[in-house]
């Protein structure tokens, strides 16, 4: 049994000290509030508390696998679930890719800046900019007449939800994405470029050999966390993004909670369809990591 090294801690105290905000914040808004998820299996009322409210074991999870529309609901969850990790997840990487080639350090601040401000914007902002450009008289609808065609009402309609969507996903946050992918290539070792330029090694061959496989670790990690979210698409965005016509499309798992769990008080029915995610989001967390130790050594654990 391991035993603690007192000594490395007085060296490193003030690392520790630093540490302790991130711990406690952990302990308070993500450990404690896990005990709550017992009301999942039980009728939980606000006067009784959820100690002495009675149990009902898995009444609400059933009662989520008999919704009607759970199938329709669930199936756009996975769906845009799938389109965010193959079309966006990727979009931060090639982006730090192609900026740490920029060589003047002025354009390359510049880039990265323009890049990540739209991530400080709330979805509600980042709406109402689509609204308005696929509205009737807006950017969308303008450019369809100069080519003679007919304006449509682009937000009312199915069939432009979801790229809607991933597009809006890497307005916002692909820029953000690319801070951590930057630090990581700004550790690689310099020395391993200029041995590759020794040897006649291009750009592209330098970011094929070096850059990307000393990448691949960082990609690998965000990419399992990533997956422990693949059915926690933001509500945020999908509900502002979401017009009763395109229900048939958008209307997923979180904003089906919204309705007849918060609106219509229902705690335990959304705590129940919080766990049933959590629960999914950790198989996958796990089945993946499993993978990639199997491919390449790395992993969470």
């Amino acid at each position: 049994m391991g035993r603690i090294n007192f000594q490395g801690m007085k060296v490193f105290w003030p690392l520790y000290v630093m540490a302790i905000p991130g711990i406690l914040f952990l302990i308070i808004f993500k450990y404690i509030p896990l005990v709550g998820s017992v009301i999942a299996f039980k009728d939980y009322s606000v006067f009784k508390g959820f100690i002495d409210s009675p149990w009902v074991g898995m009444k609400h999870f059933q009662k989520l696998f008999d919704y009607p529309d759970f199938i329709r609901v669930f199936g756009n969850t996975l769906v845009l679930g799938f389109l965010k990790i193959v079309l966006v997840f990727p979009i931060p990487i090639l982006l730090a890719l192609m900026i740490n080639e920029i060589r003047k350090s002025a354009l390359k601040k510049g880039i990265q800046t323009a890049l990540y401000i739209p991530h400080f914007l709330s979805w509600v902002i980042v709406s109402g900019i689509v609204f308005d450009i696929f509205s009737l008289s807006g950017l969308f609808n303008v450019v369809l007449g100069w080519f003679g065609q007919d304006p449509i009402l682009a937000m009312q309609d199915s069939a432009y939800f979801r790229p809607v969507y991933v597009l809006t996903s890497i307005w916002r946050d692909a820029g953000w994405g690319t801070v951590v992918y930057m630090a990581a290539i700004s550790a690689i070792d310099p020395q391993l470029y200029e041995s590759a330029m020794m040897d006649g090694a291009s750009r592209f061959r330098q970011i094929r050999h070096i850059t990307f496989p000393l990448l691949l670790p960082t990609v690998l990690v965000l990419f399992l966390l990533e997956i422990g979210n693949f059915l926690d698409l933001g509500f945020d965005q999908v509900f502002n993004l979401l017009t009763p016509m395109t229900y048939s499309v958008g209307d997923i798992l979180d904003t089906y909670v919204f309705r007849t769990g918060i609106q219509q008080a229902q705690y335990s029915f959304a705590t129940a369809v919080g766990l049933f995610q959590s629960v999914i989001g950790f198989i996958l967390v796990f089945l993946f990591n499993r993978l990639s130790k199997k491919v390449s050594d790395g992993g969470l654990w």
